[in-house]
């Protein structure tokens, strides 16, 4: 089940109270306070980890709490520190305030780590109250409380190029042409029920991450059809690629229908690299709109089905990716 949003609540530890105590040992000429510090309390960290790829492995569990520090004791023996806890996240995993919608921590790299809540601090055994004028305190603190948070977790898939089109247009069927990503491919609309990420390689040695997003009907951005749960896929990727089926009247509409939605989701979005797949010429004789060679933008007739204008669209792909100077293939 691919989840791509969470609400997680989190308590780390609470520290361990100091310890208050006395060396009383024969032959030991000057006796004094001996109490130990607690120890700290358990942190809950998030660890971002290419090996996961959904948020569904959090979804079931919410709930998420770190062990207390233990006391301290005499002969000055500190409490032994709460262990932490590890959530391990996908990569491209936003931690949000669930109050203020405030990004917190955007985990964007393999492996990167955030204390997402802070064990408590172990309280003072008697020993640090001692002075020159009070030899024998009874004195300790408590251990500090954990910090305990709601967050909401989003996450916004690591790829390199994304596939922008209707539905039925032939996004699944070209990302399972050209990578080994298996999506669901069928002759109805709304096939594709979630991102489906793949792998593309280009000659022997080179490669890049696509992602196909449900299709986007006209007022996707305000929540009709599935694709606008999905469109904060789009906004990492480093090129875009229309894919605009012939198979259906007035091509340059589906385009500008397009392009709207992304502009009203997020303006940046149309600032992005992109170039055009006029898809299905297996089905018919097609004429190009010169209001598509106008734009100056890579474009390229494709067939999903036959392959045609597949190898030349991954190699333009792949050469914007490189510009930008990303690329997460090296990742996976």
């Amino acid at each position: 089940m691919f989840v791509d949003e969470t609400l997680i609540d989190i308590s780390a530890g609470n520290g361990g109270h100091g310890a208050v105590g006395f060396r009383r040992e024969k032959y030991v000429p000057q006796g004094g306070p001996d109490g130990g510090d607690g120890g700290r309390g358990g942190h809950v960290i998030l660890v971002a980890s290419k090996d996961l790829h959904t948020l569904y492995d959090i979804g079931n569990r919410r709930r998420f709490k770190a062990p207390n520090g233990e006391g301290g004791s005499g002969s000055l023996s500190t409490g032994k520190s709460g262990e932490d806890v590890l959530v391990k996240v996908p990569v491209g995993t936003l931690v949000k305030d669930t109050e203020t919608g405030e990004l917190i921590k955007d985990l964007n790299e393999d492996g990167e780590t955030f204390i997402a809540a802070k064990g408590g601090k172990g309280g003072l055994g008697n020993n640090h109250f001692k002075t020159s004028t009070h030899q024998t305190p009874r004195k300790s603190t408590p251990g500090e409380l954990g910090e305990r948070r709601k967050l909401q977790l989003e996450l916004k898939l690591m790829a390199d190029c994304a596939l922008v089109g209707k539905p039925n247009a032939g996004k699944s069927s070209l990302i399972r042409k050209i990578s080994a990503a298996t999506p669901k491919v069928a002759d109805y609309p709304f096939t594709t029920l979630k991102p489906v990420l793949g792998v593309v390689k280009v000659g022997e040695y080179a490669s890049f991450v696509m992602v196909d997003i449900p299709g986007l009907i006209e007022g996707a951005a305000e929540g009709k059809g599935l694709g606008h749960q999905f469109l904060r896929h789009v906004e990492r990727t480093s090129v875009l690629c229309f894919v605009i089926d012939l198979a259906i009247p007035d091509p340059w509409e589906q385009f500008q229908t397009l392009r709207d939605e992304l502009g009203r989701f997020h303006a940046e979005l149309l600032e992005k690299p992109y170039m055009i797949a006029l898809n299905k010429q297996d089905l018919g004789e097609f004429s190009t709109d010169p209001r598509f060679l106008a734009l100056g933008k890579p474009l390229f007739l494709t067939s999903a089905m036959t392959g045609e204008g597949l190898d030349a669209l991954k190699q333009e792909a792949l050469r914007q990716v490189l510009a930008k100077g990303t690329r997460q293939a090296d990742a996976w």
